[in-house]
Parts: structure tokens; sequence; C-alpha cells
């Protein structure tokens, strides 16, 4: 459960300044004091790192206004609102700042409830904060955040000021010493309205100074001013709206949480960039290799017209059972692999057909040369390997000579 840090700026730097420390949810007050000025607002500092804060300002500086706006629409309403108010204003419109509540139309006819405020005044709150180095998003009139009671109003003397609230949208703030007039307002008021019949009666939290005895004051049991204020106000309203609309400030720990996020998500990406320029480079290599496969299957067996690299080894298995049965497969296999030195030895040998015998491990290769003597040096070759060879008869064939070899493995033939 958090906690908020409530204060109450003054009108001017010199006036003196009220804070307050309570649990969210709850009443109980963990710390409060008051600050000579605000210049000294840096003592709270600290205490606003680890809280939301909640400000509340003077309603005396602010023009709080119930109206009735001609219009279909908020957004045409409110933008019309400012000229409405215009004659009212002791200060230009362009001079103020406007910040409008979401409050039903009430039982007046009244659909625009507007707060109007010097916007140099505002400057001047913010960069008090700003000075300090308390964030804040929401900044309340002091007398919206008292309790709106339905028949009474209700009052409290914060600082050096009274504050009132008489309805939902109706407030007065004023100096101790301004009682006769507010006195006059009242009984104005009470003519004007069913209160003639029934005493009008302010509800007060805390001693109310120099009250004409024609108003009625009933005081509650005191508390901490600014404690009715915290307990009290709505946080729908807000003076930060527009251009001063703030956003939320990060702690420092969830802004670090964040900053490792997205290196993890930078990392992240880059090795999927990796993994990805890594897969298609081995893609590439695995085309290559299908393609040589293809080709030295294609230069094996010249006659086959479709090959795919899926189907290569049972193909070459097919061919190897057309030579002889599994086991005889596994010894022409081992024959071949002896052959292969000798006849790359011999390049100008070309082999045309090979047969075997699984029973007896020989091959009978016939073989195509241009000369005599490069069938005898295959065969010297084929002995160093450990082979056993028969040279049979050369015919000449025009430009080539053609012979075959009986080649037997004596050595497999024994181990079988």
């Amino acid at each position: 459960m958090g906690e908020t840090l409530f204060i109450r700026l003054g009108s001017q730097v010199e006036n003196k300044l009220h804070w307050l420390i309570k649990t969210n949810g709850q009443e109980d007050i963990i710390a409060s004091g008051e600050l000579p000025n605000a210049n000294a607002l840096s003592q709270l500092t600290e205490k606003s790192t680890a809280r939301d804060v909640v400000v509340f300002v003077p309603a005396s500086d602010i023009a709080i206004k119930r109206l009735k706006v001609p219009g279909s629409s908020q957004r045409a309403i409110r933008l019309a609102a400012p000229y409405m108010m215009e004659e009212t204003l002791a200060q230009d419109v362009e001079q103020l700042c406007f910040a409008f509540s979401d409050t039903k139309p009430d039982d007046q006819g009244n659909n625009c409830f507007v707060a109007a405020l010097e916007r140099k005044q505002l400057e001047l709150w913010l960069q008090w904060l700003a000075n300090a180095g308390i964030f804040t998003k929401s900044i309340i009139p002091d007398a919206l955040a008292l309790p709106l009671n339905s028949v009474s109003s209700t009052a409290v003397m914060l600082g050096e000021q009274v504050l009132i609230r008489l309805g939902a949208w109706q407030v007065m703030s004023f100096e101790a010493n301004a009682w006769p007039i507010i006195a006059q307002y009242f009984s104005a008021r009470a003519e004007n309205s069913a209160l003639a019949e029934n005493e009008h009666t302010i509800l007060a939290y805390s001693p109310l100074p120099q009250v004409p005895v024609e108003i009625k004051v009933e005081y509650l049991p005191e508390e901490l001013p600014l404690a009715i204020l915290a307990n009290n106000h709505c946080s729908k309203f807000n003076l930060l709206q527009g251009e001063f609309q703030v956003k939320e400030k990060r702690s420092a720990t969830k802004t670090n949480w964040l900053w490792v996020a997205g290196i993890a998500c930078v990392a992240l990406v880059l090795n999927f960039t990796l993994k990805g320029v890594e897969l298609y480079r081995l893609s590439d290599q695995q085309s290559v290799i299908e393609a040589q496969i293809i080709a030295n299957y294609k230069a094996a067996f010249p006659e086959t017209k479709r090959v795919k690299v899926s189907t290569v080894r049972s193909q070459l298995r097919q061919k190897l059972a057309e030579v002889g049965n599994s086991g005889e497969s596994i010894g022409f296999l081992s024959l071949l692999v002896k052959l292969e030195p000798a006849l790359a030895s011999v390049p100008e040998i070309k082999p045309q057909t090979l047969k075997f015998d699984g029973k007896r491990h020989e091959v009978r290769m016939q073989t195509i040369a241009k000369d005599y003597q490069y069938f005898e040096k295959l065969k010297v070759a084929l002995e160093k390997a450990g082979l056993t060879v028969n040279l049979g008869a050369q015919n000449n064939q025009g430009e080539q000579i053609s012979g075959s070899f009986s080649i037997l493995d004596t050595k497999a033939k024994g181990r079988s």
C-alpha cells in the first residue's frame, strides 16, 4: 500500500506551506508540518522521492465558475466558455489558463464547470516544485477538496484563510477579516432561496475566527486542516490540463529495468538476425552440396533422368542391390575403395562396365584407353593395392583400345 505526500502552497513565495504524509486508503497521518516559505520546499524533496505527490493551491487565486454555455459538444462548449467569462475576469483571456471538470449538469442548467487562473501564477507554482526536485501530476484548488454536504456548507481554517465549500462547484476562500462581506452573501442567498425558512448552517472542522452572529456555525470534532483536504480530495479534477498536463514520472528502479529490458530486446533481435544470417548461409551451402550430390549421381548413372536428394540414398541401395545381395554389396564397396586410388593414378583408362561376383569377391571390369601401355600400368597399380589382377585380351577399336580386367580381393575372400 503506497503513501502520498500532500503539499499546500501559498500564493506568494513568502507564504507559509503546509505538508502531510498519509497511507493511501487510510486516514492515519504518518507525518505533517509547516515550512516558512516556498524556498524551503527542498526539505520535502527526499520525502517525495518514493511517494505520490498531490499539491493544493489557494482557491482565492482561482476563479471557479458554473456556466450555461450553448453548444452540442463538450469541445465546442469548452472553446466558448473562456470568452463568456471574459467580462467577469480581471485579466485578459490570453493571460489565463483554463481547466475543466467533468461534473454533470446541475439543477440550474449549468453545463460547464471551469477553473480559470493566471498563467504566470501556475507557472510560478510549478517553478517552485521544479526547483525543489518535486514531481507532481496533480494540482487541486484547496477549497474543492473540502467534504461535500448536500444540506450544509463545510469550512476549515487553513493558515490565514477560511475555506468554505457551498456545493459541488461552489467554493469561497478569504481572509478572516472578510467575514462581514461573507455574511452579506449568506443573507442575500437565504433571501433568494428556501434557506430563508431554514437557517443555513456551516459545518466547521476547525475554529473559525470573527464569525458574525447571524451566521450559524456547527463545529465538528477538530481535525488537522490539511488532513481534511487529503481525505476528501477528488483526483478526477486537476489544474494541470492542456499544455500543462504532465506524464507520470518513472521511478529510477523502473527506468533501470526498462533500460535492461531494452538492451535485452536489442540483444535478442541481434541474436535472431545473426541466426537468420547463419541459417541463410547454411541453407545456401546445403543447396550447393545438394546440387553436387545430384551432379555426381547423374555422372555415375547418366541414364537417370530425375534425381532428388531425398531419394538418392534409396536409389543407391537399389543400384547396389542390382549388383548383388546385401553382403555382396558390402564386399563390392570395400573392393571399390581399393580400386579407386589405382584408377585415379591412371586417368588414361576409362572404365566402361563393372560386374561383381560376390562368391569369388571378384570384379570384372571392361575398360578403354588410347595405348596398350596404360593397361599394364593399371595392372601394376592394382597389384600394389593388394589385389590379384588378371589382364585379359586387348582389342584395337580404331582410335581406342578395349581391354578387360579380372580383379580379385583374396584377403576379403579369406575373411568370408
